[in-house]
């Protein structure tokens, strides 16, 4: 996990220090086309990196386009014998030992801290760590509990989303606020930290780098953040939709959008009314009294002509009665009526347009009239109705679970008489119309080809984050709004320079009916170096010894995360295994794990390096949750979330988990391939049956790149680092199961191609300079 400097000999070095030399001499008059032939243009600088900062949120147009020489590396706690202590007992959980603590990361020369997660018992509370001290350039940006500071305590920019604790992320504690720095960091804890992963960028330049301001709250970011899932976070979606109302018998394709010129695809909607939700929903939530009543606000579209409100609740409790109240003006009654324990209650009220239209936000609230007992609530959506369509625009999931989600709506209750932390409901659906459903999702393939290249062919299911079934889904690039008239929506940037074509692609037994698919695009002009959005899928059965690969790539190209449907294959009653797990303290005496799939390690290799640039400590700390996503709690934020478990049915043959994780700040670059692996139990010994869809850029949409510097030759593992450097000891003590150079194509991969000839950068220099 160090960062390398080329290094070479005879001639080769001077050409390499006369091409550093004149980089943006050479950046500035050379371009490449299509074909490879070097051509005369205008000056344009070569970029080194990526956005810095908060830009990395606030532009997120750029995320096609190269991100130069910067990289994207990780400290954590994983066992370094290449056994599963990965924070169980603190071994390798701190670089070294300070006055002021354990040091969990460190860097000298230009970066980004980009994300930091951590978990501890009981169950992610990190108080025992004590304070998380971070310094920048020499200077102390942040001295404080680590829980107050994960909690939201210390105000912008330190708020949810940007933080998240052990509640709001079902077991783990994050930070996601982009902390740059022109020359050095440092991030100590207390006390030791047992389970961490800390995320940096490292520059090859301190260019356009201004040391991170903590007194610069970014509110456009905190509201960007606080909308996943329910709005374009790249602003309002461009140009004019093109739609497609269909039927698709087996085996059958339509064509949703055939496009020409320079564009790029804003917005990708797909309706299945078929399918059915999933039945089962774990959720949180809660309740109040006589007299009681709770309040909150909900953003709607301004264009609203009228809204509706959806109210989750626990039905068991009989004869629930509460009047709703938007802006002050009484609009309906909440009934439950009798009681029946086990299901979920869900009622819908309409709310004119004279009490909505105009408005952004609406000021809700509920009640109490009468009750068996009390007046539950778990879970609020508000639809707008725009342009003679029903379109969801906010989202209030509350309860214990949801301690930041309740904080941004101004959540209040008067009169609460309970706090529900966990409830298994279902929904009263037919099997048969689950089995169907499930299919459709598994077999109907989106596929989209820019410039005569298939670049995305996944299920549509898994593509959107709902491999296991229809599960509410939020993130901040996609949502799945399983619920009435509810739309699959996708806001990733899909550029291209002449064409692109989106099909739908039947290739199951089931037929899709009343289907509606809708691709909105405007007219772009490329910048260099700008990349075909892809999105690669892999199904299949894990292999024993042998990681899950997320995506092999060759050439250039830019990873920004994955959707991942595990269906894990351990059967009750199995024999246990000698390295079984201490993550479920619970179950540590059990026969067997049936979890233990989840203690596999992420693992990313870069330009053909054999030692990983991210080696984490297990797939729902990848995740960013911990404790098995604290048994079984589903969960949501706009980068990482656990939306769907099933255990025993549904599809589910014994313990299933659909999670994703979104690197859109901490984004991995690579030049000259790419592996992301992850491993399937502690040692990649547990049966799985996995389905996973990358998310990545690459390849020359705009036809023209920019000369970049010359790749470093792949190196031997380091040796062991010091406990006294500034980097972790990251020899792996057994062999990483990916090959040290990248594959070129596999069955499961889309093929990537950059579009052009490698560039011969002694000769670009040459012609730089004319020919001296």
């Amino acid at each position: 996990m160090r960062v390398r400097s080329a290094t070479s000999g005879g001639g080769r070095a001077r050409r390499l220090g006369a091409y550093l030399g004149v980089a943006a001499i050479a950046a500035a008059v050379v371009v490449v086309d299509g074909t490879g032939s070097v051509q005369a243009q205008a000056p344009a600088p070569a970029p080194t990196k990526g956005p810095v900062g908060w830009d990395t949120y606030r532009d997120l147009d750029a995320m096609s386009q190269s991100r130069g020489a910067e990289q994207s590396l990780q400290f954590s706690s994983y066992d370094r014998t290449g056994g599963n202590n990965d924070g169980f007992e603190g071994t390798y959980s701190c670089l070294r030992t300070t006055e002021r603590g354990c040091v969990i990361g460190e860097h000298d020369g230009p970066g980004e801290i980009t994300s930091i997660w951590s978990t501890r018992e009981p169950l992610g509370d990190v108080s025992a760590t004590g304070n998380i001290v971070i310094e920048l350039d020499g200077r102390t940006v942040l001295d404080a509990p680590f829980i107050d500071v994960v909690s939201g305590k210390l105000g912008a920019p330190f708020a949810w989303p940007l933080v998240g604790d052990a509640n709001d992320t079902a077991g783990g504690v994050v930070i996601k606020v982009p902390m740059p720095y022109r020359e050095s960091m440092r991030v100590t804890v207390e006390h030791n930290p047992y389970f961490y992963h800390l995320s940096y960028r490292a520059f090859p330049d301190a260019n356009g780098v201004r040391t991170f301001d903590p007194d610069e709250p970014a509110d456009d970011v905190l509201e960007k953040l606080r909308t996943f899932g329910v709005a374009d976070p790249k602003g309002s979606s461009r140009g004019t939709p093109v739609r497609r109302n269909f039927d698709l018998a087996p085996g059958a394709a339509t064509t949703v959008a055939d496009l020409s010129g320079a564009a790029q695809i804003d917005q990708l909607r797909v309706k299945l009314p078929q399918v059915v939700a999933a039945p089962q929903v774990v959720d949180d939530g809660r309740a109040f009294g006589a007299g009681g009543g709770s309040r909150f606000a909900m953003r709607v579209d301004p264009n609203n002509q009228g809204i509706r409100v959806i109210r989750r609740y626990d039905p068991q409790i009989a004869d629930q009665v509460g009047s709703l109240h938007v802006n002050g003006r009484r609009v309906g009654e909440w009934r439950s009526g009798a009681a029946t324990p086990g299901l979920w209650g869900v009622q819908i009220i309409d709310v004119p347009a004279e009490v909505t239209s105009g408005r952004s936000t609406v000021d809700v609230e509920n009640r109490f009239t009468s009750s068996s007992l009390d007046f539950n609530e778990f879970r609020y959506d508000v639809h707008s109705l725009v342009g003679g369509e029903w379109v969801r625009t906010d989202v209030l999931d509350l309860g214990p679970g949801h301690p930041g989600e309740e904080a941004a709506h101004d959540y209040r209750i008067a009169n609460p008489v309970f706090a529900r932390e966990k409830l298994i409901g279902r929904y009263p659906t037919r099997p048969e119309d689950v089995a169907a459903s499930d299919v459709v999702l598994d077999k109907l393939r989106l596929r989209i080809t820019f410039d005569g290249r298939t670049t995305v062919d996944a299920p549509i299911g898994e593509f959107f984050g709902t491999g296991l079934g229809e599960y509410d889904v939020r993130t901040m690039m996609s949502s799945v709004d399983p619920g009435l008239d509810g739309w699959y929506t996708a806001w990733w940037p899909m550029p291209f320079g002449k064409s692109a074509k989106v099909e739908l692609v039947n290739t199951g037994g089931v037929r899709v009916t009343g289907a509606t698919a809708e691709v909105t695009s405007a007219p772009a002009e490329l910048a260099p170096g700008t990349g075909y959005f892809h999105a690669t899928h892999h199904r299949g059965n894990t292999v024993p010894g042998e990681d899950w690969n997320f995506l092999t790539a060759r050439g250039s190209g830019t990873f920004y995360g994955v959707t991942h449907s595990m269906r894990g294959l351990i059967p009750p009653g199995a024999r246990a295994r000698s390295n079984e797990p201490l993550s479920d303290t619970r179950t540590r005496s059990l026969a067997v794990n049936q979890r233990n799939y989840l203690e596999g390690d992420e693992r990313f290799y870069v330009d053909g390096s054999r030692e990983p640039a991210w080696h984490g400590t297990g797939t729902e700390d990848f995740y960013e949750s911990g404790w098995y996503f604290r048994f079984g709690t589903t969960y949501s934020m706009p980068l990482a979330g656990n939306p769907s478990h099933e255990i025993n049915g549904d599809g589910c043959r014994y313990d299933c988990t659909g999670a994703y994780r979104l690197l859109l700040n901490d984004a991995v670059p690579f030049r000259n391939g790419f592996v992301a692996d992850i491993e399937h139990g502690p040692v990649n010994d547990e049966p799985g049956d996995y389905g996973s869809t990358a998310y990545w850029y690459g390849g020359n949409a705009s036809g023209r790149v920019l000369p970049g510097l010359p790749l470093p030759p792949a190196q031997p593992p380091s040796t062991p680092v010091p406990p006294t450097s500034s980097v972790p000891p990251s020899t792996p003590s057994t062999t990483p199961t990916r090959p040290a150079t990248p594959e070129t194509t596999a069955p499961h991969t889309t093929s990537q191609d950059d579009g052009t000839q490698p560039l011969d950068i002694d000769q670009a220099v040459e012609d730089a300079l004319g020919g001296s």
